[in-house]
């Protein structure tokens, strides 16, 4: 019972079909877990009722809660389903068409009639000023702030409701920017308003045109969600603001989320891999691919000693958005992948989805098209009765009927190898997602140990790892609600870039230190808007190299106290970096810095970690049932089925063997072996399998 002492926390990860919550007493580390179903036209109420849920299944009141942390998807729909707000872009004379003109990359090099993405801010809503500053930062053409404030006035009476100032060159000198930024809000107060150079203070306009745009169009739907949000949360009298997950793995406030909702697009899929490190780092396991395999998608992301990879670019909508984010590859393979057959005559496995409605056949609610989960139905390797403790009821047979109907009768072969082709198919697309972030970027994943989270993750997890000669499956205790545990592990984390076109020379310091201070003093400004302590602050400096005439980048750390020494050793590092990922190196080439970026974090306290409750006294008694599961090489092979909640610590188990529990289920196939470490985390030894 609460006593008034603020010791819960609570981690929301809002997903499309449910939201996970979990609470941990810090002080008895008694961890509660709750699901309940979203809400897609406000995700704030599903998620305030499973506040309210959770804290009263804990007998905690909403005064007791010291840490809410919540992960949201909202960025994400809105770009994805084009439910942005009407956006206006105020820009440099003769560039009204970045947007649209884009770059001359095609997503599809054959294809004649690419479809364009349709940008926020619609062409007549685009309006340009006089202004200019040259490449080197020296203003070319004075800013003409009336003509800034006309086209404010023209933007408000079209409609917008936000404005992205984005001025060519911004990033040298982003002094227009900001002064056009201050006459639209001194002519138009209630806009929401966007510079890119505050946003993105790098070069290539397109990007950092896009990605202002992009972000100035969910700065009001941000806000009007947080509103809500934050309205529900002081209702039901929890004392604190909340926190809001990044795509850089960093918690911040809400506040920072309105400046930069773009910085939200990859906020659940975060959490899952935070709460991935952290379990890594307890586990001393040191190198994590993890693999996060829901109903429509699969996220994979690689992690060294406690630390996942990042990036700066990824696509949204069509358009580049260049944001700081954790290194997560994607791919349209997950539990409710439709299966279909070609014209070819082959089987194909997606991209499209069954979604929760209808979802798949065998959940019995008017799906009539295979899945994925169907062909694990009819192969036994699901519960052939409910799945959820119970909760829900499962129909084989409808399974069966959508393989026999879509994909047996067409291409003449029975349901076995139906079934089994689908499985084989999902797991060679994952396979070829795990290498994108491991081969082809140097690194060896049979160096790694594969952790799969996720519904549908530790179903595929062992025959993945064993296509691309991963010796070992790590399955956390929860791994259907690991994004949600991440959520409470996250620090504080901001992240900061300038552009800075810099040839490695002798006589170079001069305009990298001054990059480096302007960097420092932004960092200091957002701890401060943070309420955060700049003593505790940890602070990664960066900076992006290329060979004199590329158009790309490698980043490594540098030390921020800029030294020629310092320089001599970058140069060494980038020519091993470049050979390393492109098989070759140029000594005589001139190496040129472009960007600098500081990282700022901010460790925060983590729950203890969760213990396993109600473990059993015997593997005997964790079995629940043998029946006939199919395995490659195998076929169909009787196998014993145990309840993960009543297997013992130091457990070990021989393959093949299914453990269930409430969030998901692990399939651990013949010649392996199992074993369960103290606080419930499954280890699986493919090194015999072949």
């Amino acid at each position: 019972m609460g006593q008034g002492v603020r010791n819960v926390w609570i981690g929301i990860d809002t997903g499309g079909t449910f939201t996970d919550l979990v609470l941990v007493d810090v002080k008895s580390g008694n961890y509660i877990f709750h699901k309940v179903p979203t809400t897609p036209e406000d995700a704030s109420k599903g998620i305030l009722t499973g506040i309210s849920e959770i804290l009263d299944l804990a007998r905690f009141a909403p005064a007791d809660v010291g840490l809410l942390s919540h992960g949201t998807t909202l960025a994400t729909n809105a770009v994805l389903e084009g439910k942005w707000a009407p956006t206006g872009m105020i820009t440099t004379e003769g560039f009204r068409d970045v947007l649209e003109l884009a770059r001359q990359r095609r997503p599809s090099f054959f294809n004649l009639d690419i479809p364009k993405p349709v940008p926020p801010a619609l062409r007549e809503a685009r309006i340009e000023v006089p202004e200019r500053v040259g490449y080197d930062g020296e203003i070319v053409t004075p800013l003409d702030t009336d003509a800034v404030r006309a086209a404010t006035r023209k933007l408000r009476d079209l409609g917008c409701e936000s404005v992205a100032i984005c001025f060519l060159h911004s990033y040298a000198t982003p002094e227009h920017e900001q002064r056009a930024r201050d006459a639209v809000k001194a002519e138009w107060p209630e806009a929401y308003v966007c510079a890119s150079s505050d946003i993105l203070a790098e070069f290539r306009e397109y990007e950092r045109f896009a990605t202002a745009t992009v972000n100035a169009s969910l700065m009001p739907v941000m806000d009007r969600y947080l509103q809500r949000f934050e309205n529900g949360v002081r209702s039901l009298g929890i004392p604190d603001e909340p926190r809001v997950m990044q795509s850089n793995g960093g918690a911040v406030s809400p506040d920072a989320v309105r400046r930069a909702p773009v910085n939200t697009f990859f906020s659940g899929p975060a959490g899952g891999v935070i709460g991935a490190a952290s379990l890594g780092v307890a586990a001393e396991v040191n190198r994590i691919i993890t693999f996060d395999m829901g109903g429509t998608s699969t996220d994979v992301c690689l992690i060294r000693d406690g630390n996942p990879n990042n990036q700066s670019v990824r696509e949204m909508g069509g358009f580049p958005v260049r944001t700081r984010t954790l290194d997560i590859h994607t791919i349209g393979a997950g539990g409710g992948s439709i299966a279909w057959v070609d014209p070819g005559r082959l089987i194909k496995v997606g991209p499209k989805s069954a979604g929760a409605r209808p979802g798949p056949a065998c959940y019995g609610r008017g799906g009539e098209l295979p899945t994925v989960s169907d062909a694990n139905m009819a192969l036994g390797r699901l519960n052939q009765k409910t799945l959820l403790d119970g909760r829900m009821p499962v129909y084989p047979e409808r399974a069966r009927v959508a393989l026999e109907k879509h994909l047996c009768q067409p291409l003449g072969i029975d349901l076995e190898r139906a079934a089994s082709g689908v499985l084989e198919i999902v797991n060679v697309n994952m396979m070829g997602a795990v290498r994108v972030i491991s081969v082809e970027q140097g690194e060896d994943p049979r160096t790694y140990a594969l952790m799969p989270f996720g519904g549908a993750g530790p179903l595929h997890a062992a025959d993945v790892a064993r296509t691309v000669g991963m010796p070992t499956v790590f399955v956390p205790q929860r791994p259907g609600l690991l994004s949600a545990i991440g959520l409470l592990h996250a620090d504080a984390r901001g992240d900061f870039s300038v552009t800075r076109l810099v040839p490695m020379v002798p006589g170079s310091l001069a305009g990298l230190k001054d990059g480096i201070e302007g960097l420092r003093e932004r960092a200091e400004d957002w701890l401060k808007a943070e309420k955060l302590d700049k003593d505790l602050a940890i602070h990664e400096w960066h900076v992006d190299m290329r060979y004199f005439g590329q158009n790309s980048e490698l980043s490594t750390s540098f030390n921020r106290n800029l030294t020629e020494a310092e320089l001599e050793r970058l140069a060494e590092v980038f020519h091993g970096m470049h050979e390393q990922n492109y098989g070759y190196r140029m000594p005589e080439q001139t190496i040129e810095v472009v960007n600098l970026r500081l990282t700022v974090i901010v460790r925060r306290p983590v729950p203890p970690a969760w213990k396993q409750s109600g473990g059993g006294e015997s593997i005997e008694k964790a079995l629940i049932e043998v029946r006939p599961v199919w395995f490659a090489g195998t076929g169909f092979v009787d196998t014993k089925v145990y309840r993960r909640e009543s297997l013992p610590a130091d457990a070990t188990l021989a393959g093949p063997v299914i453990i269930e529990q409430m969030d998901t289920t692990t399939v651990v196939p013949p010649h392996s072996k199992v074993r369960i470490d103290r606080i419930g985390n499954i280890f699986i030894d493919l090194e015999t399998v072949r």
